[in-house]
């Protein structure tokens, strides 16, 4: 939105089947739309992506297509965006003669940065970061690699995939200066990504630090438009940037960690000689989260960060040195810092979000009503809320002016023809969330079910929460005449920091307690409908590791599993996410030891299915496969699903929706009624 609250800018396709998105800019004053760029018509042929947008987007799990990513100035006049690699600026403003046009920048282009001013676009072509003159095409570029391993201006892969940072380029407030990442990939291990379906291509290198071995070498540069830079200097015993942030309201921040994660600095940056002040250092036994949208600096130049209050058990928000959030509230992140105070959301209730402001003076203040999951974007005294609940299979966008509601966004979702049924309960003596569906018109009592547990049940993924919108497919399964329950045990976010914290070293032991224990109490509840000795777990992911867990390590629970990209030896894994949880291999092999699916292989005696996608770059197929051929040495019956050219997430609807017939009819057979 714009700092005046007069444009409210996103992207949107034209139908909840329409996979392309457009840019929109809704004029508040009139609350009147309009398309500013269609890449229908911006394109004489389909998107074709640039290797490194695809990298992008894929640590993004970003599955639609189009314009999926813009910036803009600080007045929110123009907006750069790219389209199969072409550079091309919007102007937002209404009445504008020429409301989009292509910039002849260098191709491909990816992740176009706009300068606040508006001036200039900054970019990366073939790993060099490079500026252009909006009004006059003057391009060059200002850092260029100096071997091939070298990247200047993208996040590298630990910062995408474990650290919410998906940017490499930042500009100075006052547009004079750019500050940018650059990392090194040559200590990185080399893996290859093949495609078996067509043995002419050949295989595609991906450097892939796994738990244990060399990171990217990151660090970096200011780099003035004037000519001239310099580099960025800290510790280099944290290897991992976090964040970056560059306000008007201070110097420009960053946010650093230790490789074990257990410590981390919030540091300033000279502006000039690119020296670095700590700020704050962050200590804990455990490890130190990494918190959206902090550091960053309140409009009277005080530092915003986080506190984990042991006292209470609450991630509270801290300003200068005052705790401003109350206990048992717990900080989410950050959206916003402005002339009004800071704006964040926080949770009260595990299954919800709500955002709040603390004003300057200290006021804490709820901006949305309470329940469901709200959010909200704000620019002057102009806000837009977005809702949904339980009860809701949509969400609704709700704009307001000096409180007073003046429209509403329009969606153009598809409404699901399931309307989900769930009943939410605190489960056990540990109050796991859990919901519980059963088939659309059960009667109760009239039939006992087998059971589907859908769990994620890892660190930082909430499954169970205040939307219908998280239950469509949830429902649907249970309507194929199952009992799906759902559990957020301990590990998961929302509900304070010891609990988050009850799976250092270990997620074998609470992970899959915690869904035994959900179970048993639902079936306590309604014995009548539950049938418990016809249980199938099913998961994607870290959930795919929890099912293989389940099926392997208790049969006599779990009577079939279906595991979806399961990490199944972690030492397969990343360094950043394996080794906060579990630690460095080489310093604790048992952990992993312990941890492993592959070494539990000759336990297994129940029907077992494994779903992986052949193109995965971030859980690499050679889990499943290490499996698999442990199994297969042990001589165990089980199934393997490939999925030829698809990645971490099957983004395809066609591939999604066979997925889950596929998955459907495997469980059906595997906990059919003797």
């Amino acid at each position: 939105m714009s700092s005046d609250g007069e444009r409210i800018v996103f992207v949107r396709s034209s139908s909840g089947t329409d996979p392309v998105n457009r840019l929109v800019v809704v004029d508040t004053n009139a609350m009147a739309e309009r398309i500013v760029a269609d890449p229908t018509e911006l394109l004489a042929d389909s998107e074709e992506l640039p290797a490194a947008e695809r990298a992008r987007r894929e640590r993004m799990r970003e599955s639609t297509s189009g314009v999926t990513s813009y910036s803009c100035d600080s007045a929110t006049t123009r907006a750069a965006f790219a389209l199969s690699g072409r550079l091309f600026v919007a102007d937002l403003t209404p009445g504008a003669a020429s409301t989009v046009r292509e910039i002849a920048a260098a191709t491909p282009a990816v992740d176009p940065r706009m300068s606040p001013d508006g001036a200039y676009v900054s970019y990366v072509h073939e790993r060099a970061l490079h500026v252009i003159n909006v009004a006059t095409g003057d391009d060059r570029a200002v850092c260029e690699p100096e071997s091939p391993t070298i990247t200047y201006g993208l996040a590298d892969f630990i910062a995408a995939e474990e650290l919410d940072r998906f940017r490499g380029q930042w500009w100075s407030p006052d547009s004079t200066t750019l500050l940018v990442e650059r990392f090194d990939e040559s200590p990185v291990s080399t893996w290859w990504i093949s495609n078996p379906a067509d043995p002419s291509l050949e295989p595609t290198p991906h450097r892939y630090p796994a738990a244990g071995t060399a990171n990217a070498e990151v660090s970096l540069a200011l780099v003035r438009l004037s000519g001239g830079g310099t580099d960025v200097v800290w510790d280099e015993e944290y290897p991992y940037l976090a964040s970056v942030s560059w306000s008007s309201n201070g110097p420009a921040l960053i946010q650093v960690f230790s490789r074990n994660q257990q410590r981390s600095l919030i540091l300033s940056i000279d502006p000039f000689d690119g020296t670095t002040t700590t700020l704050h250092t962050h200590d804990d036994p455990t490890w130190v989260d990494v918190i959206p949208g902090v550091p960053c600096w309140t409009a009277d130049g005080r530092l915003v960060r986080t506190v984990d209050d042991a006292a209470t058990d609450t991630r509270r928000l801290c300003v200068g040195d005052a705790l401003v959030t109350p206990p048992g509230i717990q900080v989410m992140g950050v959206l916003a810092s402005d002339d009004s105070g800071v704006v964040l959301l926080a949770a009260d209730d595990p299954t919800e979000r709500r955002p709040y402001r603390v004003s300057l003076d200290g006021t804490f203040t709820p901006m949305a009503s309470a329940g469901g999951l709200r959010s909200i974007t704000c620019g002057g005294s102009t806000s837009v809320v977005s809702s949904t609940s339980l009860d809701e299979v949509s969400t609704a966008w709700t704009t307001a002016r000096d409180g007073a509601e003046v429209g509403h966004l329009t969606s153009f979702a598809e409404k699901p023809t399931i309307k989900p049924d769930v009943t939410v309960l605190r489960s056990g003596d540990r109050d796991i969330v859990t919901a519980v569906l059963f088939p659309t018109g059960h009667v109760g009592g009239s039939a006992r079910l087998p059971v589907i547990m859908a769990p994620y049940g890892g660190p930082h993924h909430s499954e169970v929460l205040a939307s219908g919108l998280a239950f469509a497919s949830d429902q649907w399964l249970a309507d194929q005449g199952f009992a799906v329950i759902v559990a957020d045990g301990r590990g998961t976010p929302g509900r304070g920091p010891a609990w988050e914290r009850a799976v250092m070293r270990d997620f074998t032991g609470p992970v899959l307690d915690d869904q035994i224990a959900a179970l048993t109490a639902v079936s306590e509840l309604y014995p009548d409908d539950i049938d418990t000795s016809r249980v199938g777990i099913t998961g994607w992911s870290f959930g795919g590791w929890l099912a293989g867990l389940a099926v392997l390590a208790r049969p006599d629970v779990f009577h079939a599993a279906v595991a979806g990209a399961p990490v199944t030896e972690w030492r397969l894994y990343d360094t950043a996410y394996t080794e906060r949880y579990l630690g460095d291999p080489n310093d604790e092999p048992d952990v992993y030891d312990r941890h492993s699916l592959v070494a539990l292989a000759p336990r297994l005696r129940r029907p077992f299915m494994i779903i992986h996608g052949l193109a995965d770059d971030n859980v690499v197929v050679a889990n499943t496969l290490a499996l698999s051929g442990a199994l297969l040495a042990a001589g165990r019956p089980h199934t393997v699903l490939p999925l030829t050219g698809v990645t971490h997430m099957a983004s395809s609807e066609t591939v999604a929706e066979n997925l889950l017939l596929l998955q459907v009819d495997f469980l059906r057979s595997a906990l059919a009624a003797p």
